[in-house]
């Protein structure tokens, strides 16, 4: 039997690397036509060429608009119309608000979350034409705080509320809204934060459930893959992080920051050390502020 995707027309962001390589990969196995678009063009170019003929990529950060709309009429001009979208571009800087730099921690916003806001802006005219569905990447650290990623948390936060009154927007139109919530997930965001800080290996293992496991990235993009085939409303990754999200006002309660705060008192200075001696505010493997990855500090390089 054909698969509900076959033949759709799918808009990746940040499908360079990580859940948005092996979402497209699971995607063009069942038919649908993939558009990639994001930052690391080789890396775009040589995964449309492994996923076969019938699939197109656009060099575009998702924070210029002039960039997004040029990728999304190369994509209407490619295939003739959009059926979905999975706003999936995503990037976490390292350590606290005290350690900054203010470049890195609003950039993460700029991506995360205003680059989700103008992803759906430059889409919705086709995506509404077609009444198709939105994918919009959120995360666990809208549903419990960590300390470390504030603006993170913050953007992907934002995500969330976005695409619940997204929803309510284009539900008469025939559009549907998706909002995905994975936790940690094995990437090279998540590899890149465990090499470069002791400190947050520490945390990370001390955290409860979900929130302290690390899921394979095959299983994230299988849910994702599901999620666009079912158009679900909902999505998270693990499974058990429904619960977590039903539960959600404990993990900002007086208890839970008692509970966090007696360990957070010990690493977390351990942690801005860590960040401050890096020299740099993103993983290895970032593509934070539009540099090659690896490049120089926030401080060093405009954005």
């Amino acid at each position: 039997m054909a698969s509900q995707v076959s033949g759709k027309v799918v808009l990746i962001t940040g499908p360079a690397r990580g859940i948005g390589a092996e979402t497209a990969r699971l995607l063009a196995a069942r038919g649908a036509r993939l558009s990639l678009v994001g930052l690391e063009p080789e890396r775009l170019a040589a995964l449309s060429a492994e996923l076969g003929e019938g699939h197109v990529w656009f060099e575009c950060d998702v924070t210029d608009q002039a960039a997004l709309e040029r990728a999304v009429a190369g994509t209407v001009e490619a295939f003739g119309g959009l059926d979905v979208v999975i706003a999936n571009a995503g990037i976490s800087s390292h350590g606290t608000v005290a350690v900054g730099p203010v470049e890195a921690l609003v950039r993460t916003i700029e991506v995360n979350l205003t680059g989700v806001v103008r992803t759906v802006c430059a889409t919705l005219p086709h995506v509404t034409e077609r009444k198709g569905y939105y994918l919009l990447v959120s995360s666990a650290a809208a549903l419990a705080p960590f300390p470390g990623i504030s603006t993170y948390a913050a953007a992907k936060s934002g995500v969330e509320q976005f695409g619940n009154v997204l929803r309510l927007e284009v539900a008469h139109k025939g559009v549907a809204v998706g909002v995905a919530h994975p936790s940690w997930i094995d990437t090279d965001l998540v590899r890149d934060a465990q090499q470069d800080l002791a400190g947050f290996r520490e945390l990370l293992g001390k955290l409860p459930g979900p929130f302290g496991r690390v899921t394979p990235l095959r299983d994230c993009a299988e849910a994702f893959a599901r999620a666009v085939e079912r158009r679900q409303r909902r999505i998270y990754v693990p499974r058990t992080l429904a619960a977590a999200a039903f539960l959600r006002q404990l993990f900002a309660s007086p208890l839970a920051d008692f509970l966090m705060g007696r360990e957070t008192r010990r690493t977390l200075p351990r942690v801005e050390a860590e960040v401050r001696a890096l020299g740099r505010s993103f993983g290895a493997h970032s593509m934070g502020l539009g540099a090659k990855p690896g490049g120089d500090d926030a401080e060093k390089r405009e954005p």
